[in-house]
């Protein structure tokens, strides 16, 4: 569906409807809600609840602004869609970059966010893995504006996916992400760095550790959950097991948010 924010634009949102707990799910970085999320949303709302989930800005069906990447822009958006279906308080879970962007929100508008769920992700992104990555977001940019489809069947093959309908599907849907926006927002997440502040957020909060996690350690995750002072749900899985249709993500999630907020009625 589309939300049309006055003032702010027109946003494509997932929303599922029905009475349950709201869940407002916020997705990784070069992605899109669909990818991030496909085999997320069956389960999530079996488990009860009301999932809402939106594109964010460059992303897929995304704002296109002309003012460069910023995940407090992002945070605002994400606002501004619940004000604008008057869902909140909602349970908001930030996956990869969607973290951050958790994270914002619930600093800036604790209102809105009545629980708090970060998957895979980390308060900052420094060290020298990801300042290597950061270094080359230009030269990521040109490949993806020159070749955004052969850039991005190379990723999924690197990532072990067959040449097959789902891949297609994938590649169409990535290849709606704008390339200046996907190199913006990795030196965005190069900047971020919430440690100074994530402990004074008082809503209740759980973490989804990926524990095989070869992109964001499965140790940085760790440490956030012990300053945020939140539950700790491990998942066995590299950075990506969200994409996975066995449901092994799915149990954490549920769990994670069964934790922050008041169980789904059940039948």
């Amino acid at each position: 569906m589309t939300v049309n924010v006055p003032s702010r634009g027109e946003f494509f949102v997932r929303d599922s409807g029905g009475p349950g707990p709201v869940v407002l799910l916020l997705h990784g970085w070069m992605v899109t809600a669909d990818v991030n999320w496909i085999h997320t949303y069956a389960a999530v709302i079996a488990g009860g609840y009301r999932v809402i989930a939106l594109d964010h800005r460059g992303h897929g069906r995304g704002l296109r602004p002309t003012a460069p990447f910023r995940l407090t822009d992002c945070a605002e958006d994400a606002a501004a869609v619940i004000d604008e279906l008057d869902a909140g308080p909602v349970l908001a879970v930030g996956y990869s970059m969607g973290g951050p962007i958790a994270q914002l929100l619930a600093r800036s508008r604790p209102d809105l966010v009545g629980g708090l769920v970060l998957c895979a992700t980390t308060p900052e992104w420094t060290g020298p893995d990801f300042d290597r990555l950061w270094r080359i977001m230009g030269l990521v940019r040109i490949v993806v504006s020159v070749a955004p489809f052969g850039f991005w069947t190379t990723m999924m093959r690197l990532n072990g996916l067959a040449d097959d309908e789902t891949a297609s599907w994938l590649i169409g849907e990535l290849g709606r992400c704008s390339p200046a926006t996907l190199a913006e927002a990795g030196r965005e997440l190069g900047r971020f760095d919430s440690r100074p502040w994530l402990a004074d957020l008082r809503m209740p909060a759980a973490v989804v550790v990926t524990t095989a996690d070869t992109s964001v350690p499965p140790a940085r995750q760790r440490a956030m959950a012990d300053q945020l002072g939140a539950a700790s749900f491990d998942v066995a899985g590299d950075h990506l097991v969200a994409r996975l249709p066995d449901g092994r993500f799915d149990a954490g999630l549920l769990a994670a948010l069964a934790h922050v907020g008041r169980p789904p009625p059940r039948g």
